[in-house]
């Protein structure tokens, strides 16, 4: 082979391989990653207020405006056009994840719950569940015998002995002026 039948070669080639790369669904199409191999640090963005079944079950028609600002917070968003509306948002992106969004919407009629509307909602453990990130390189640990258990090293058994305080008895005066 001659030099030039080989650099036209490579001018087929190169192109080729360079193409067939990107019509692939690899890591290489990944934006967030620098050539699949390196993924850059996400920060976890939890916006909102979390509402799970267990919150929204203390939520029924009838509610006042306050009770319902203490049970589920402070609304994300509070239409001064549509002041009968109270709108919880809740998103949370974090790394290693899927990303997550719910609202719920309590509708207001003469200052107490009307109606409200929302998606179906995780209960507590469900939405621990679906935001804990899997630790990666480590095996889950599997269930132990009560032998197996018995034969873990335990810490040393320090008997505590109080002592009385030292030093000079202190007597405050009260906070409260008004006490004197």
């Amino acid at each position: 082979m001659t030099l030039t039948s080989i650099c036209r070669a490579l001018a087929v080639l190169v192109p080729a391989v360079l193409l067939t790369a990107c019509g692939s669904d690899s890591a290489w199409r990944k934006p967030e990653t620098l050539f699949g191999a390196l993924e850059p640090y996400r920060i976890d963005v939890v916006q909102g207020n979390v509402v799970t079944q267990e919150v929204m079950a203390q939520i029924q028609p009838g509610l006042g405006r306050m009770q319902v600002r203490e049970i589920l917070g402070t609304p994300l968003l509070m239409d001064p056009f549509h002041a009968d509306r109270w709108d919880y948002a809740f998103t949370i992106r974090r790394q290693g994840v899927p990303d997550q969004k719910r609202r719920v919407t309590i509708f207001f009629k003469n200052e107490v719950v009307d109606r409200f509307d929302t998606e179906p909602l995780p209960s507590e453990r469900e939405f621990v569940a679906s935001i804990d990130k899997p630790v990666e390189g480590k095996e889950a640990p599997k269930d132990m015998t009560p032998e197996q258990i018995a034969a873990l090293p335990r810490p040393p058994k320090v008997d505590v002995v109080r002592k009385a305080p030292q030093g000079a008895v202190r007597n405050y005066p009260p906070l409260d002026s008004g006490s004197r």
